[in-house]
């Protein structure tokens, strides 16, 4: 992610998350995070093309962004967190979030990092079934972690054990080779 992707970043995230949505202000402190000596996290962007532009998109209406997912691995010494990871809507089911995550699991897995977490609406099984293909599995719920509106949250986790490896789907296959397939997010 680049500082000229914020502006339409934040627009799909308002768009997206509505009352839960970050500030402009917080994706712009997220993004400073992710860069330069010390840097703690990790961002991604997908861009579309001109046929993808609908001149609200993209800085000068040529490319738009299709998605975007953030990562915080720390220092690498424990586990990753994926912070986000969205989809426009008009690009959901072409692989996009399955391509996003996969890049944030090989990223935290070359951080040292010895697991990825998150938190998931309880209600977003679209998300959940993504999430369970790349080998996360549930390992708990945070009550009414969610405020806008009220939900609960699903925790899951994906062990990183076996360096160079990444569980999709309950097969095993080398880190960043195969098709993308169609996604749920």
């Amino acid at each position: 992610m680049r500082a000229g992707d914020l502006g339409a970043v934040a627009a799909l995230e308002a768009e997206l998350f509505g009352g839960e949505a970050w500030s402009p202000e917080l994706l712009s402190a997220e993004l400073a995070a992710s860069q330069g000596q010390g840097a703690d996290r990790h961002y991604v962007v997908v861009e579309g093309g001109a046929d993808w532009a609908d001149g609200a998109d993209g800085v000068d209406g040529s490319r738009a962004i299709l998605g975007y997912a953030g990562l915080w691995f720390g220092d690498g010494r424990g586990d990753a967190d994926l912070l986000t990871i969205a989809t426009a809507a008009r690009a959901r089911r072409l692989g996009l979030a399955r391509a996003m995550l996969d890049h944030l699991i090989d990223r935290a897995r070359g951080a040292g990092c010895g697991a990825v977490l998150l938190e998931v609406r309880a209600s977003n099984e679209a998300a959940q079934a993504l999430y369970l293909s790349r080998g996360l599995a549930p390992i708990g719920r945070r009550r009414r972690y969610y405020s806008a509106p009220t939900e609960d949250a699903v925790v899951m986790r994906l062990a990183l054990s076996e360096p160079g490896r990444q569980a999709t789907g309950g097969a095993d296959r080398p880190a960043g080779i195969g098709p993308v397939g169609s996604e749920v997010v």
